[in-house]
């Protein structure tokens, strides 16, 4: 599946612009909570002399992910993903209530952002329908990002000429 078709397809749970916006506000809450509450216990790779978390591990797949669908929104992606690994791991590093606290507030907040959307969109999560979702709705609200900002008009183009017309109210 191509970058516009992935996007396309995750575009079409998310027509209404208040489901969006609530996504642009909970979409980086629960991939931030998820960097804090992953970001303990650290574990040493055998044979590279280095330290890991599970975050980490969870940033890497998701950055090959990314890269895999597209190699500049992958770096992109790449880039965002190590700015909120750091943020969380200092998060986590506060102490245990900011890590646990901290973590949990940050995912049910977002979730509940989340959910208020679609309740809004009138449709489930697109992750209800596949697990990918997950990975997609962060790179959708960067690229929903990019849009807002003028850019990205070509990618912008090639999506809404793969999403089916909205049915007129």
């Amino acid at each position: 599946m191509t970058l516009a078709e992935t996007l396309a397809n995750y575009g079409e749970y998310h027509r209404d612009h208040r489901n969006v916006l609530t996504h642009a506000v909970g979409v980086p809450m629960i991939v931030l909570a998820l960097d804090v509450l992953l970001a303990r216990p650290g574990f040493a790779i055998p044979g590279l002399g280095v330290d890991a978390t599970p975050a980490l591990l969870l940033n890497l797949f998701a950055a090959v992910w990314y890269l895999q669908l597209d190699t500049r929104y992958g770096l992109l992606m790449t880039v965002l993903l190590a700015i909120f690994y750091a943020v969380g791991a200092q998060i986590a590093a506060i102490s245990t209530l900011a890590w646990i606290g901290g973590g949990i507030g940050l995912f049910a907040v977002g979730w509940a952002f989340q959910f208020l959307g679609h309740h809004w969109e009138g449709r489930k999560p697109a992750f209800v329908d596949d697990l990918r979702g997950l990975l997609h709705g962060p790179l959708f609200m960067t690229v929903e990002a990019l849009w807002a900002l003028g850019l990205a008009k070509g990618l912008k183009r090639d999506v809404e000429e793969l999403m089916a017309p909205q049915p007129a109210e």
